[in-house]
């Protein structure tokens, strides 16, 4: 996978790793905070899959505004020229 010189800042980094730690969070949830803190201090780029996911929370109104977050900090990451 190629480099990314964009990372996950401090603020959403946060609210992932509180999002991990949330018994109560939903399974997309916890995906896309595992994708936002794999992107933190690193290189990593997020892969289609939940590039995928994140869009489809983005476009839905039945999740939170916390996990929408995530979704965005995931796609603003994401893969150009796909």
């Amino acid at each position: 996978m190629p480099k990314n010189s964009k990372q996950s800042g401090p603020k959403v980094t946060t609210l992932a790793a509180t999002t991990l730690a949330n018994a109560n969070a939903s399974a997309t949830a916890k995906s896309l905070a595992g994708s936002v803190v794999a992107q933190s201090h690193t290189g990593k780029q997020s892969g289609t899959a939940i590039e995928s996911k994140a869009s489809i929370v983005l476009q839905s109104e039945k999740f939170s505004q916390e996990t929408k977050s995530l979704a965005g900090s995931v796609l603003s990451q994401s893969r150009k020229g796909k």
